[in-house]
């Protein structure tokens, strides 16, 4: 039987639990378990495995080079919930003003989170929130168009891209070096690059990722048959997906995450699509709510609070705390230090979880 739209619009669980354990490996990766498992696993089997909690160096696609496109996606299906939400108390002025103060509020924080990571005064604008920032004001200046013309929007994002990148280095557009677009771009806004290759104007091919949420949310709004609303994330996401590593196997576009290059847009976007399908149709349409899927869930509840506070005081804090009860109740008994670090880790990743649920437990919740 089909969720009807007053249904659906109350709360999508499924994707609530979506946003909580990608907000659970984030903050995961804050409380040091990422990298310690890589080392604790360095000369064995499971390193290749280890590896995939850390981004690819270039040209390839990881588990974690999938983490960004993810949550900016989710956004995006988020979105046309929220604003159901609020024009129902309010009209389209005081929504596009609470757009615009999210965004200026995410610019900030993004540009904060780098002066803490350098320990000084830095105008540096690679962080995530950053990046969300312009995505989501790109998705929103788009939602109220038809569908197709959305769609057609965020090609048009990708192929401006690949134009720039191609223009600006006709004979090694996506070469691993300082010498493209986007570095050029970075020495004009920054007057820097960065040693990782990362760039500011990823923000441009990856509102491609929150347009696609928001086209995914309209449709979950929609009165129509579950099976009809699964069938359509099916076959765009499959599309995507093929779109995006054709481009790579033919050696047309590379797959490189720094850069976000069309063919990782593509892929990556098409991998978010059915992620959310198979999350929509196991807990939604199965009606399969279990407590035990709060764990994630309450760490959506307060996401952007929970990933500030983790990578910034929590990780200050917790970390090195945490470690003179580790280090001083494990060494002793002969654990090596990397395996010390990563029962460390999943102690201060415990902290930040329950930090979640006593907020969700007592409904606080710090929105943007």
């Amino acid at each position: 039987m089909s969720h009807t739209v007053s249904n659906v619009s109350k709360r999508l669980f499924s994707l609530d639990v979506f946003r909580g354990l990608i907000m659970f490996l984030l903050i995961a990766e804050a409380a040091g378990f990422h990298h310690g498992v890589v080392a604790l696993t360095e000369g064995t089997a499971f390193h290749g495995i280890a590896l995939q909690l850390e981004h690819h160096p270039w040209n390839g696609l990881r588990f974690w080079d999938l983490i960004q496109p993810f949550f900016m996606f989710i956004v995006g299906v988020a979105m046309p919930f929220s604003l159901r939400k609020r024009l129902a108390s309010g009209n389209r002025k005081s929504v596009t003003k609470h757009i615009l103060r999210r965004c200026f509020l995410l610019f900030g924080f993004g540009v904060l989170l780098h002066c803490v990571y350098s320990h000084a005064l830095v105008w540096e604008l690679w962080n995530v929130l950053v990046q969300l920032a312009f995505t989501i004001l790109i998705a929103y200046a788009a939602m109220s168009l038809p569908h197709r013309l959305q769609i057609g929007i965020s090609v048009v994002l990708l192929l401006v891209t690949e134009t720039a990148y191609r223009f600006y280095n006709p004979e090694a557009p996506y070469l691993q070096a300082h010498d493209s677009f986007g570095s050029f771009i970075d020495q004009l806004v920054m007057g820097q690059v960065n040693e990782g290759y990362w760039v500011f104007i990823n923000f441009v091919p990856t509102a491609a990722h929150t347009i696609w949420g928001v086209v995914c949310g309209q449709l979950l709004l929609q009165n129509l048959p579950e099976s009809q609303k699964i069938r359509s994330f099916m076959i765009w996401g499959s599309m995507a997906l093929v779109m995006g590593f054709a481009l790579d196997w033919f050696g047309i576009t590379p797959m490189v995450k720094r850069i976000a290059t069309s063919s990782f847009a593509l892929a990556s976007g098409g991998i978010a699509i059915l992620a959310l399908t198979l999350f929509y149709w196991a807990i939604d349409v199965k009606d399969n709510h279990n407590k035990w899927l709060r764990i994630f869930s309450v760490v959506g509840t307060n996401s952007i609070f929970i990933y500030l506070f983790a990578e910034t005081v929590g990780n200050q804090w917790f970390r090195d705390f945490g470690m003179i009860w580790t280090d001083g109740l494990l060494g002793p008994i002969g654990l090596s230090e990397k395996a010390i670090a990563v029962l460390n880790s999943l102690l201060v990743l415990f902290i930040f979880w329950y930090i979640t649920y006593f907020l969700d437990k007592y409904k606080v919740y710090f929105k943007v």
